[in-house]
């Protein structure tokens, strides 16, 4: 990794080791890798029941009837519980439209929504109940797409719908609908001496996290409940799982046990509730855990998407208009569908200068696999599409993509296509001259001179299907843009209680959080946070739980600026007054306790010119101080409804990849064999966190490229390919060389000038590599995931 440019000035706190801008280690690493983590499927409880789930084996049915009496008579079986069971008038959850039955009335919507649970002593009994329960069910005419989902006829996925987006859509079956108007695209393409235009399509992705859905509820002896549950964000969580109950959110007690990956899967309830209701039913402890099968359709998915494109360009490249429409199919359910189409509206022009756009941007409800947010949601379909255009505007202009894109990169100062001016540094032309610039691979490595080929380096792998036949190679580019934080006016924030004291003769610091850590290194830079604000070496993390305000949830890029933004914030106003204690107690023995700058370095109070003034022992000797404080970044605001302008969002980032592939033209086998990746990152707080950030979102954004799609039937809208055997994420035999290049170009409004770094990889990887394979190919691969019939043409 190189760790290059140069930060605006953004204050600091003290150098105390093992603060910001350190490659400090993960505390739970080594147990993580050792397999001695505890995960949320390792909680155990003396006396527990185990519950479990019966969903709907059809994706569009009324439910006329349910017969559980078989299962409730089985030995060992404690509860079933039906949508006439759950205890209040609250039946719905969702994150913004609580359209979501808790248990499926009167119709099931999708396949694999839950229709029935059970808790027994065993989970073989507990599934063999749920087997035996009967359920009749009246087909329905299925909707899988927009010209179903839309016609003047088409069945309404949600009847009555009363949701605050209603008033804009055209038709009941659109969840949410976002133009973005600027300039007159139409006057502006009569400038232009070529145009392209390109429909694509975009593929189900799973998050494929290998922890699955679990939990435990334990009734408590006052009537709550205490849920310990692996999850993005708990107070979220907690604000659906209450009502439903019907339990004031103080007698629901959420604490986040070990999580085994997220990606945005986590974002939506998935057993919580039903955990809940079992654990209140019985009077029990009640553990669920999801296996492969049930995972596929206990949580969301990247919405595919189909997308239509038209740019224009002048004969020396400058863009002149963009034209584009984006339909997202979200499923039975919104889930995170409105802001989805958000952020593929705003983003769909990419990181470039486009005066004049006609943008449309939709979400569907459909009878699909519900959708909702994964790693870059809207982002990454938009990116896709709209550097497939930059490669044909190139081509058809003759020019270089790499340059193409720099003649039109954006910069700071840009308006957006929002009318939002990027107002921190956006170096899209350097990121793009620097991943050029990066070494290429050894040609033909996969053969060395006079030996036999090494067939793991070949497309096809360790399959042995070719010895380097046919075998072309390609190099593709592509480069994007996503917003850091919720959006459109959302009340984004966070919370954070730190607590200073002296333990054992030592100044410690405890910070507490209800930060989901879902494997972003949360709990790293928070400890290096209050090292680098407070001068300790010894800071404890608390778990995290809802006995702390909310962090909000982990997602959108968003922690380390807002939760450790907040952090930062605690930190700061407890150093202030472990400083106020100090002057009350020593100040008038020295008069740099009023006069300098006092920080806090090495568990000593110091002047700025690094004069000792006291012992933090000494300072904080009978004292203690606890704070809990909320921080907020800037306000965004909604996007205009009719033209879509607004100051939407409140950071980007930015990633460009090239990718090198190795294409088995006969066979339609492909190899990727190196993704480097530049990207600006703001400001490094653990620089080795942040490169295994961008390597992880790099290998996610190959995997959607060459082989990861949920496959739907058009004609039943049920999912064929629910497990890891035919569903196929990228292994270590797939994964390629991802060197990076961290460019540091602080951002002023952000807490250490950082930017969130988590999401921007997945959209660029992927283009670059769809870019490489066409260059190997010659083909047009407008689709993703690429498949070995598309370059075959069997």
């Amino acid at each position: 990794m190189g760790v290059t440019g140069t930060p605006t000035s953004i204050k600091q706190g003290s150098k105390t080791k093992g603060g910001i801008g350190e490659s400090t280690l993960r505390p739970d690493g080594t147990l993580k890798v050792t397999g001695e983590f505890a995960y949320s499927s390792d909680m155990w409880h003396e006396d527990m029941l185990w519950g479990y789930t019966l969903r709907s084996t059809t994706a569009h049915a009324e439910i006329r009837s349910i017969d559980t009496a078989e299962a409730l008579a089985m030995p060992g079986v404690y509860a079933v519980l039906t949508y006439d069971d759950l205890p209040t008038e609250v039946k719905n959850y969702g994150l913004e439209i609580q359209d979501t039955p808790v248990l499926a009335h009167g119709k099931v919507r999708h396949h694999g929504e839950p229709v029935a649970i059970v808790a027994a002593d065993h989970p073989e009994t507990a599934r063999r109940a749920a087997a035996k329960i009967k359920v009749d069910y009246a087909e329905l005419p299925v909707i899988t797409d927009e010209a179903s989902a839309t016609a003047p006829d088409a069945l309404l996925i949600h009847e009555g719908r009363d949701d605050h987006h209603i008033g804009h859509v055209p038709h009941p079956n659109i969840v949410h609908r976002q133009p973005i108007v600027r300039g007159d695209a139409d006057e502006a393409a009569k400038r232009a001496d070529v145009i392209v235009s390109g429909e694509y399509v975009f593929g189900m992705q799973d998050q494929a996290f290998l922890g699955p859905e679990s939990g435990m509820a334990v009734p408590g002896e006052d009537g709550g409940v205490d849920l310990y549950v692996a999850t993005q964000w708990l107070h979220s969580d907690l604000k659906q799982i209450a009502p439903v109950l019907g339990l004031p959110e103080e007698k629901v007690r959420m604490t986040l046990s070990g999580v085994g990956g997220a990606f945005g899967g986590r974002e939506d309830i998935s057993m919580q509730i039903h955990a809940c209701l079992l654990a209140l039913r019985t009077g029990k402890p009640v553990k669920i855990v999801y296996n492969r099968f049930e995972s596929f359709f206990g949580h969301v998915h990247r919405h595919p998407a189909k997308l239509w494109y038209e740019h224009g360009a002048t004969k020396d490249g400058k863009l002149t208009h963009m034209k584009c429409r984006i339909v997202l199919d979200g499923g039975a359910y919104a889930s995170a569908s409105p802001a989805v189409v958000g952020n593929a509206s705003s983003l769909s022009a990419g990181p470039y200068v486009i005066d004049s756009v006609d943008i449309e941007a939709i979400a569907l409800y459909t009878n699909n696999p519900p959708c909702g947010a994964m790693r870059g949601f809207g982002a990454v379909q938009a990116c896709f599409a709209y550097e497939a255009q930059m490669d044909k505007l190139a081509a058809k202009l003759d020019m270089d993509p790499v340059e193409f894109r720099r003649l039109n990169a954006m910069e700071q100062g840009t308006l957006l296509p929002t009318g939002q001016p990027c107002d921190s540094p956006a170096p899209v032309a350097e990121l793009l001259r620097r991943v050029k610039a990066m070494p290429l691979p050894p040609e033909q490595q996969w053969l060395a001179a006079g030996e036999q080929a090494d067939v793991r380096a070949l497309p096809g792998g360790l399959s042995n299907t070719t010895h380097g036949e046919g075998v072309v190679r390609g190099i593709g580019y592509a480069v994007g843009i996503k917003n850091v934080g919720f959006s459109e006016g959302f009340d984004d924030y966070s919370t954070a209680r730190v607590r200073m004291e002296v333990i054992n003769g030592e100044p410690v610091a405890t910070v507490h959080t209800a930060m989901a850590e879902v494997g972003q290194g949360g709990v790293t830079v928070h400890a290096q946070i209050a090292r680098t604000e407070l001068g300790v070496t010894q800071v404890t993390i608390n778990p995290a739980d809802t006995q702390v305000g909310s962090a909000g949830s982990t997602s959108a890029s968003r922690q380390t600026y807002v939760t450790g933004g907040a952090v930062k914030n605690t930190c700061e106003n407890v150093r202030e007054k472990v400083l106020e204690i100090g002057r009350a107690k020593f100040g008038s023995y020295h008069p740099a306790w009023a006069t300098a700058e006092l920080l806090l370095e090495g568990g000593k109070v110091v002047t700025d010119g690094g004069e000792v003034l006291a012992d933090l022992v000494d300072v904080l000797e009978g004292e203690s101080v606890d704070l809990e404080l909320e921080w907020r970044h800037r306000p965004t605001e909604a996007f205009d409804l009719r033209t879509g302008q607004g100051n939407g969002h409140v950071q980007y980032s930015f990633a460009a990849h090239r990718a090198v592939v190795e294409v088995d033209t006969e066979l339609g086998l492909v190899k990727v064999i190196e993704l480097a990746c530049a990207q600006d990152v703001g400001k490094a707080l653990n620089p080795l966190s942040v490169v295994g950030q961008i390597q992880g979102g790099t290998t996610q954004g190959l995997g959607v490229a060459v082989m990861e799609e949920i496959i739907v039937d058009p004609k039943t809208a049920k999912v064929r390919n629910p497990s890891f055997t035919d569903y196929l994420i990228p292994t270590i035999l797939d994964t390629p060389t991802i060197p990076v290049d961290v460019l540091e170009l602080a951002d002023e409004h952000a807490p250490y000038g950082l930017r969130g770094i988590g999401e921007a990889p997945t959209l660029s990887s992927t283009p670059a590599v769809l870019a490489a394979i066409r260059n190997a190919t010659g083909l047009e691969l407008n689709r993703t995931p690429v498949r070995p019939e598309h370059l075959t043409g069997t």
